[in-house]
């Protein structure tokens, strides 16, 4: 498949995803046969420890549609989208999608849709999705959190899956940032954006990659990386705390001067120490929040190493990106 024929590329990251992959494969082809402009499937196996890297090379060395990025470790979800919107080669944009089929790759033709009607960005929004309770309710308070803290505006109850134009490609590209937020990185760049309102399915297969710690890990980054309010709190909590201290010193000297009885005793020195360490622990958690994510930066690393890419039609390539 040359490049130049190309106008979409479907980028699927893919960690551990050995029984829910022929399914996967299966309506990928289905979607790309019917559709009227041309696609390619780029399968990013973000260093499965299961037979997805090798059923990634059969499938690419039978169906020239398919190309396949081995990374050389587990990065982590964002870094192997990353990876695969670097090696785009459709020529109008790309379409991003998660590899258990809880995003159903047959909307690609009511987003390309979209996308020729002049719009950069079309976002999926979950009108439903089927998650535990607990979850659920997690996922509501985060995102309506970030919105309300964001210096910018970033869509509610939208995640990764979503079809974005070439220069929206080339620009998430040029952004050299570690702890990427990709959904926040998609409304920052601005542009025409719209939402579209979609059932999310169950997984199909195996079981959920985003352990509760990398939701929290994805959360802060898209907390931190997008918003001034953790380090504005600081201040905030620190005023606040300055205005207790002074109303407590006031009543003191009022029980001092009116009743000479000055409050004393082990129970609030306690409480006076405990509550000024746990403002000074909480502000330097959120000051090395930024620190880390500076330190992450100025080391320059690549963002990922890629073992090779496999297409049926080019000989195998390392690179770093």
């Amino acid at each position: 498949m040359s490049e130049n024929s190309i106008d979409i590329s479907i980028i699927v990251p893919l960690y551990n995803e050995e029984q829910v992959f022929n399914q996967l494969i299966q309506r990928l082809q289905n979607v790309i046969s019917s559709t009227q402009f041309s696609c390619e499937v780029i399968l990013v196996n973000d260093g499965s420890s299961d037979k997805t890297a090798e059923l990634i090379e059969t499938i690419c060395k039978e169906d020239h549609r398919f190309t396949g990025v081995l990374l050389s470790r587990n990065y982590g979800h964002q870094l192997a989208v990353s990876a695969g919107l670097a090696n785009v080669r459709g020529k109008r944009g790309a379409m991003i999608i998660d590899g258990d089929l809880q995003d159903p790759p047959e909307l690609i033709t009511d987003f390309y849709s979209l996308l020729l009607g002049g719009y950069d960005v079309i976002y999926a929004v979950r009108k439903n999705r089927k998650e535990s309770f607990l979850k659920k309710k997690a996922y509501n308070l985060y995102y309506r959190l970030q919105k309300k803290i964001s210096n910018f505006n970033i869509p509610i109850d939208s995640g990764d899956f979503s079809m974005i134009s070439r220069r929206v490609v080339d620009n998430l590209n040029d952004m050299p940032e570690k702890s990427r937020y990709i959904r926040g990185m998609r409304a920052w760049i601005g542009f025409k954006q719209i939402g579209y309102e979609y059932d999310r399915d169950e997984r199909q297969a195996g079981e959920t990659k985003y352990s509760w710690s990398k939701l929290f890990e994805l959360a802060f980054n898209g907390i931190f990386n997008f918003s001034d309010f953790p380090v504005r709190f600081i201040a905030k909590l620190g005023f606040l705390t300055v205005i207790f201290s002074l109303i407590y010193f006031a009543y003191n000297l009022y029980r001092k001067f009116y009743y000479n009885d000055v409050p004393h005793g082990f129970t609030a020195t306690i409480l006076a120490i405990i509550l000024f360490s746990g403002v000074q622990l909480i502000s330097l958690g959120i000051i090395g929040e930024y620190v880390l994510r500076i330190y992450n930066q100025v080391r320059n690393r690549p963002l990922f190493i890629i073992d090779k890419i496999i297409r049926k039609e080019d000989s195998n390539l390392s690179k770093e990106s």
